[in-house]
Order: C-alpha cells, then structure tokens, then sequence
C-alpha cells in the first residue's frame, strides 16, 4: 500500500489480518489494553483460537486431521453497522473517516450494541457506565502514528487503511471462523486465510479460549 493519509475523509478505513502469519501471541490485544487504559476484561482487541478436525477415512484406517489457527478480532468498522441501528440515543457514530465509535456524552450504558454486534466489540465498562470499543485509534491516527494493535503485532500480522485498497492489494475474502456471516454487517475486514480456516458456515472447530478472551464472536 501506499503512504497513508491518517484521517482522511470518505476514505472508509477498515482492517487487514493474515491468519497465516499470526501466533496467537496476544501482543495486539495487550497493545490495546495498555493504550486505552481498558479495565480487567474489556478488551478492544481479542485473540481467538479456533480448533477443531475430523476424520480421514480410507478402508479401515483412520487419520485425525486437526487444527488450530488464531483470528485478531475487534471491531470492523462495518459498512452497515448493527451497533448503530440497535443504539437508542445515537451515541454509536461514525466520523467521516467511515470509522464508528462510542459518543460518551450520549451513551448511557444499556448495552444494546453490545447484544446486537455479532463480533461482540462494544463492551460495558463499568467503572464509567458506558460502552467501549475500537475506534481504530482515532488520537494515534491524528498524530499520524499507526492504530496500537497494528504497531505491536511482531508478525506483522494486522495492517490497516482505506477498505478499497486493502481489498486491492489483499483480495475480499472475510468470511472465516470463527467470524459471523460477514453479509448481516458488511465488515471493512481482509482477511488471508489460514490453510486450515474453516468458512463461517461450514466450520468443525470451536473456540478454544473463550474465558481467557471473555467474549467472543458470535454465528448469526
């Protein structure tokens, strides 16, 4: 990709994630803590574990074909944002950068965003009552500095930028589990695949570390 403009207007910003190249190290998620200052089990970005496998069957032998690869999950940014329908005060917004975040003056804490978001990113914080979620860094960017999660990552593993030239550069795929059906929200999401991802519908395996993650993405 090209050099980035950090705030730019109408540009539709969403997120990059190479399922091939991440470890499950947790560096992102603690990135993001670390930098919003989120309390014991907010998390604005979370690493999930999705393991599962079959069996290969060939005459009267059996082969197990199990797996385990790791999905960076937070919030999407999505083109058609759920949060935003399900907020009833409006305090879910979204800036003219195409990013949506938490107006704190509005919200009032009722978690209706929270029930709705099918990748479960806004979440209760309840030393202020309100929600929390993602804003892809929006005070980095307009320092020009690069989203927490995306500068800790040492794989790699995340990038960031205008929807349209991540899509370019890294083709449309964001249909993998253990994400939801990507159509419901329409994510700003890439997503490389791991060569074991299973798709949203047609996947064997289960999460693996949902109480180290507290809340996990959810099939529509």
């Amino acid at each position: 990709m090209g050099e980035k403009n950090y705030t730019a207007k109408g540009a539709k910003y969403g997120f990059f994630f190479d399922q091939t190249l991440c470890t499950g190290c947790k560096a992102c998620q603690i990135a993001c803590i670390d930098k919003h200052d989120l309390p014991t089990g907010v998390r604005g970005r979370r690493g999930v574990a999705d393991c599962g496998g079959t069996w290969q069957i060939s005459g009267d032998t059996f082969n197990p074909s199990v797996f385990t690869y790791y999905t960076s999950v937070s919030c999407n940014h999505c083109e058609d944002p759920i949060c935003m329908k399900a907020c009833p005060t409006t305090a879910m917004s979204r800036r003219d950068d195409g990013t949506v975040y938490v107006d704190q003056d509005k919200c009032v804490g009722c978690r209706y965003c929270e029930w709705a978001c099918p990748y479960s990113a806004p979440q209760y914080r309840k030393d202020t009552g309100r929600m929390s979620k993602c804003d892809l860094c929006y005070d980095y960017r307009s320092k020009g500095k690069e989203p927490a999660c995306v500068a800790a990552c040492p794989s790699r593993a995340l990038d960031w930028g205008p929807i349209d030239e991540l899509r370019s550069t890294y083709g449309n795929e964001d249909a993998i589990a253990p994400l939801p059906d990507p159509s419901v929200t329409k994510p700003h999401l890439v997503i490389t695949a791991h060569r074991d991802a299973q798709r949203w519908d047609e996947r064997t395996g289960e999460i693996a570390n949902t109480e180290e993650i507290g809340c996990a993405p959810r099939p529509c």
